[in-house]
């Protein structure tokens, strides 16, 4: 009986060490999980990956930024849309003096008979351009949601910083529309 007895407070002792690290490994990976977040922006944000995590600027800073007038960026604009939708802007560029505050608007459209749920994404060009394009106002920070045969037409208000370096004269911002949780097709068989 005693035998039995120590293997029994044997069983309970690993039993409680095995709960113990399960425990301590669950919480490790829960913790990693939300560590992942904060890594993630500033991976991208170091990398220039990820545009959506851009600290831009706020309207009153940008209005008080300094005009240089003694040179002229051109700002080439793109559109692409990935699912139903017709994505342009309305003027495919503009020459602008940094530190100018400027609005350009883009224009989507639903097709489709169905209301659908899109977000667009920037990227630019040169990568160097990046850091000194700064979006004020931008339809890129929310979900767009368009009822059939809708149109938006949708701003996005910048600012070209004045120390962006002196051989870069033209920057293309552009835009894809992506449909978020499209329809999945049915199989036939």
């Amino acid at each position: 009986m005693s035998t039995q007895q120590e293997n029994s407070h044997i069983d309970r002792s690993f039993n409680r060490s095995m709960l113990v690290k399960l425990f301590v490994a669950a919480s490790m990976m829960f913790g990693f999980g939300f560590a992942l977040v904060p890594m993630y922006k500033a991976i991208c944000q170091i990398t220039g990956i990820n545009n959506l995590v851009q600290k831009d600027v706020g309207e009153r800073e940008a209005k008080n930024t300094h005009v240089d007038m003694s040179r002229s960026i051109s700002v080439e604009f793109d559109a692409n849309a990935r699912g139903p939708l017709e994505f342009r802007p309305e003027k495919s560029n503009l020459d602008i003096h940094p530190g100018e505050v400027m609005t350009v608007m883009y224009q989507v459209t639903n097709d489709q008979a169905r209301t659908v749920k899109a977000q667009a994404i920037p990227s630019y060009a040169p990568k160097q351009a990046t850091e000194y394009f700064k979006k004020i106002e931008c339809f890129c920070f929310t979900q767009q949601t368009l009822l059939p045969g809708e149109t938006k037409r949708m701003p996005v208000v910048f600012v070209v910083d004045t120390k962006l370096p002196k051989d870069i004269k033209t920057i293309t911002l552009s835009y894809t529309f992506f449909e978020l949780d499209a329809p999945k097709s049915v199989a036939k068989g």
